[in-house]
């Protein structure tokens, strides 16, 4: 098991943003496990996913999905490409959280962003913050889940076309 350090957690995350933001997205999709989750909760202090309704509670088949519809040549929606840029504050290694297990190669790491989407003539901020549940797999960083809490997350929002 790898002992990572603080400036390779912090920078996983900003690589995976940069993924996003410059629509890498298989490599993006290969930084999650198989039984990976992404989870993007419609309440405030959500708890579990799975008893109460999300803006996004996706496993690693559905991101699929949203990539290949996002990537594909009869996205007709999708034409021109939505674009997006993160802005992320320096994230933080949270040891009190109980998955942060170091010593059993389990990580969590938080970060607060600023998200711009664009396509054509339109331009949605979105703000939040992002939770990575990471592990240890091998000496390689994954993502067993990631968090999404938007700031607005129980506001009426547009269609969110992109990954935050």
């Amino acid at each position: 098991m790898t002992a990572f350090t603080d400036q390779q957690l912090s920078d996983f995350v900003y690589d995976e943003a940069r993924l996003l933001d410059e629509q890498h997205y298989e490599k993006w999709l290969n930084l999650f496990t198989d039984d990976a989750y992404y989870w993007m909760p419609l309440s405030h202090g959500q708890t579990d996913p799975l008893l109460e309704g999300s803006l996004m509670y996706e496993d690693k088949l559905l991101l699929r999905v949203r990539i290949e519809r996002l990537t594909g040549q009869r996205t007709y929606s999708q034409q021109p490409k939505s674009r997006s840029h993160h802005l992320l504050q320096r994230p933080t290694i949270e040891v009190d959280h109980a998955w942060h297990q170091p010593s059993q190669g389990q990580y969590t790491i938080r970060a607060a962003f600023h998200y711009i989407e664009t396509r054509l003539d339109q331009q949605t901020l979105y703000a939040g913050w992002s939770t990575f549940q990471l592990i240890d797999d091998n000496g390689q960083l994954r993502i067993k889940q990631k968090r999404v809490d938007l700031v607005n997350c129980d506001s009426a929002m547009r269609s969110i076309q992109l990954f935050m």
